[in-house]
């Protein structure tokens, strides 16, 4: 009987002990964002080089179909059929990262998901192909200035040489 009740507390124990040990979601996304947050800094105490928009590689205008719906109820109705996309990313807490990051850029980021899961961090939406390939073609000018690939994805997280147009299937 004594063993029993041994046994018994002995096994109460070790499942408060595993159950109390496990991570929270919480805790990563502090750490994830505090890494950010010093990365940032890192990349904002170091000069700026300014470079030649040759720098880098020639971007292909590429038109991508697919449906896909807004993340947030609010982005329904600036989610235009042409859309200027500078990421697809399969973690939304990534996504989320990038749209603050181009918001405080000044840019009207939507979080767009599409039917696999992935989500689209778009920059600008029209109704118009040729507006959105100008708007591309203008954020293209606008970070090619800045420095190359690898600068681009330290600073920002993205490079700036592989945006597209997402036309929305309804």
């Amino acid at each position: 009987m004594k063993r029993s009740i041994y046994l018994m507390m002995a096994l109460s124990a070790m499942l408060v002990l595993a159950i109390s040990c496990k991570p929270k979601q919480s805790a990563y996304k502090q750490v994830y964002e505090a890494a950010k947050e010093r990365e940032m800094q890192q990349t904002a105490s170091q000069p700026t080089v300014v470079k030649d928009a040759g720098t880098l590689p020639p971007v292909e205008v590429s038109v991508r179909k697919e449906k896909v719906e807004p993340v947030l109820a609010s982005d329904a109705a600036n989610l235009k059929n042409f859309s200027v996309v500078i990421a697809s990313l399969s973690v939304k807490l990534n996504a989320e990262s990038l749209k603050a990051r181009m918001q405080n850029e000044g840019y009207p980021v939507i979080l767009a998901e599409n039917e696999q899961g992935m989500y689209r961090v778009i920059v600008a939406s029209y109704d118009d192909k040729a507006s959105a390939a100008a708007k591309r073609d203008e954020i293209y000018q606008k970070y090619a200035a800045l420095g190359n690939t690898d600068y681009l994805r330290r600073t920002y997280g993205v490079p700036f040489n592989d945006l597209w147009i997402l036309e929305r299937q309804y």
